[in-house]
């Protein structure tokens, strides 16, 4: 099968694994592996940040940035797509007891003036507004990305209000592939920034939590309550090291292969809406005077290619690691016969 679904459905190459088994390990909850801590310290150097923490999970890194951050009856914004608010089990809620302020954003790119009309004025009838959080890139406006001078700007809003700045950057890295950004800059601007490295990066588990050497004191006590302190986790951080070494200048390909796919899909006749693709994120609608999404995504598994449902009658297709030149040649054999 070629599995179009995520890029999460990547598996560590050769070249990871030879440098799993080699990995030096300690017991990381005593903060003694060694692997861990040259980990955290590289991730930490690359955003301009003070410190990082290893996590399973970039949902667990974005819980811990939101508990940080805020305090019950606080109040969090984001766009209303937000992985955090859609994606992570009501964990906002349930973790940090906070309400949500949603915005509509062009794409999941919320503005400046959006999230300052957002702001609860001092008045007890309303939660306080503490936190911004960004998703970088957009993981339902189809691929969108932030650029640096966009983030500066929000963060210069918030910094004018008191309000503090998270970005979701589990795909931080296509971002800046197409920005052409400098990751150090981001400590300039925000607070906390999560990004995954079992995504476009290729590793198998795990993500990482940048922020302020207090930030990520405070971060690792919310951790161990989450259960995510983990012992001889080395194994796992060098797989991240290895994809932070090697698998970030390889993005291009990926791009690229999703920029062809996105020229088929333009040109097809059946389909009624694509998303602009700008990263390694393809959505689109089917028309369903031609052919309905369920069909569709029933065609495209007998030939061997899974996607994924995303939405009401949206179809995603995400390029990855694991898609090379051949795959890409059978899935616009079998789109352009439909």
């Amino acid at each position: 099968m070629i599995d179009l679904r995520s890029d999460t459905v990547t598996r560590p190459t050769s070249d990871m694994k030879e440098a799993m088994f080699q990995a030096m390990v300690g017991d990381d909850v005593y903060g003694e592996d060694p692997t861990i801590n040259a980990l955290q310290e590289k991730a930490a150097k690359m955003f301009g940040m003070e410190a990082a923490l290893f996590c399973p999970s970039g949902t667990m890194c974005n819980q811990v940035a939101i508990k940080l951050s805020t305090q019950p009856q606080d109040e969090v914004i984001c766009d209303k797509w937000a992985h955090v608010y859609l994606y992570e089990g009501g964990g906002m809620m349930a973790n940090s007891m906070v309400s949500v302020r949603l915005l509509d954003g062009d794409r999941m790119r919320i503005s400046p003036q959006q999230v300052e009309a957002a702001i609860n004025p001092e008045n007890l009838h309303f939660p306080i507004s503490r936190l911004v959080c960004l998703e970088n890139t957009c993981n339902k406006g189809g691929g969108s990305y932030y650029t640096m001078d966009e983030i500066k700007a929000i963060s210069e809003v918030c910094r004018d209000n008191h309000l503090r700045l998270h970005v979701d950057g589990a795909r931080i890295f296509n971002a800046l592939t197409e920005t052409g950004d400098d990751p150090r800059d981001y400590g300039k601007y925000i607070n906390t920034l999560s990004f995954c490295l079992s995504k476009g990066l290729g590793a198998p588990v795990g993500s990482m939590l940048v922020g302020s050497h207090d930030d990520i004191k405070k971060a690792l006590r919310i951790r161990k309550m989450l259960g995510g302190g983990m012992r001889q986790a080395g194994y796992l951080a060098a797989a991240g090291l290895y994809a932070l070494e090697h698998h970030i200048e390889r993005l291009t390909e990926d791009h690229q292969r999703a920029q062809k796919l996105g020229e088929v899909l333009q040109q097809a006749g059946w389909v009624k809406e694509l998303m602009p693709v700008e990263t390694n994120i393809l959505v689109f609608a089917p028309d369903p005077a031609y052919l309905s999404w369920q069909k569709l995504v029933e065609r495209l598994d007998k030939a061997g290619i899974l996607v994924s449902v995303f939405g009401n009658a949206y179809i995603r297709m995400v390029t990855h690691l694991d898609i090379n030149d051949d795959d890409l040649d059978q899935v616009i054999g079998v789109l352009e016969k439909i």
